[in-house]
């Protein structure tokens, strides 16, 4: 049985991942800050780690020696990244420099399509230029883990969703869901496009990839190119719930300090050939998430 180290397994990729994977057959060694929250999935082995700590990363993978590693864990939310450039760099980049010491296992690290800038949907080998300090990270841990001399395999997801088991942070789709059941008005912009991305398939792709050893880089996101306002009507829609609440509103009525691209998404056409990889549409993702 092969043994696969999931970091950032408390969050929502992380807990899809760490179930899914284990129900698939491998052995599960999940790590996270603090206690480990993933309630519904039996059989994992879950160790607490500060991943910004080298010693007791190198002890971890002493004990573990796993055949893969899935650095998932981040610091992801871009503000934080802006409002704290030094905490954001021990999280995002040293963490995946002390994970690089693992030996001849095979290496995946989860990425985004924030390494990009504007004119979206990128494939993968469009030209990197990140927008805000979170993208910067990431393209720099990308650089690390490509320069490594390890077996990598890089996959790029964006604007993920799915349904959200105890301890998940909800997703977009359960905010709109939560919204529309209690009446309550939301505004939702229509000048950005994203490639909306359903958990499972996710992880369907990486275990395409670490079935048949794929490594390089790896798109791996929704099939539909969709801004959040159009997200929100279709997911009332398959719930039956008041589109009327749903205001169509631009990204200015939101200032913000990080800039985000507004044309962004990834194009999935290497995916699709190499690894055989099949999303549903977000339609049927909205059914899934919510057990429709």
């Amino acid at each position: 049985m092969k043994k696969v180290l999931i970091t950032g397994a408390n969050g929502f990729l992380g807990q899809h991942l760490t179930c899914y994977l284990n129900d698939a057959g491998y052995e599960v060694i999940a790590t996270g800050k603090g206690p480990g929250r993933i309630e519904k999935c039996k059989g994992i082995h879950y160790v607490p780690a500060d991943l910004t700590n080298k010693q007791e990363v190198a002890q971890m993978l002493l004990n573990v020696s796993p055949d893969f590693i899935i650095h998932n864990a981040a610091l992801s939310k871009p503000d934080e990244c802006e409002n704290d450039k030094k905490y954001c760099l021990q999280v995002n980049v040293d963490a995946t420099n002390h994970l690089l010491t693992s030996g001849k296992c095979h290496f995946i690290y989860i990425s985004t399509d924030f390494v990009f800038g504007e004119d979206g949907p990128h494939g993968e080998d469009a030209e990197t230029g990140p927008l805000n300090f979170y993208g910067e990270s990431k393209l720099l841990a990308e650089k690390m883990v490509a320069q490594s001399g390890q077996k990598f395999t890089i996959v790029r997801p964006v604007f993920i969703y799915g349904a959200a088991g105890p301890g998940m942070r909800p997703s977009f789709l359960h905010w709109v869901k939560n919204n529309l059941e209690q009446r309550k008005q939301i505004k939702v912009v229509s000048d950005q496009s994203r490639t909306p991305t359903y958990a499972e398939d996710i992880c369907k792709g990486i275990e395409k990839i670490m079935s048949g050893g794929f490594v390089g880089f790896y798109n791996l996101a929704g099939k539909d190119i969709l801004s959040p306002y159009e997200m929100a009507i279709k997911t009332a829609k398959v719930l039956g719930l008041d589109t009327s609440l749903i205001e169509n509103v631009t990204a200015e009525t939101f200032p913000e300090a990080v800039r985000r691209a507004k044309r962004s998404g990834l194009k999935i056409d290497k995916a699709r050939r190499e690894l055989g990889y099949d999303p549903v549409s977000f339609e049927e993702g909205v059914r899934c998430t919510f057990g429709l």
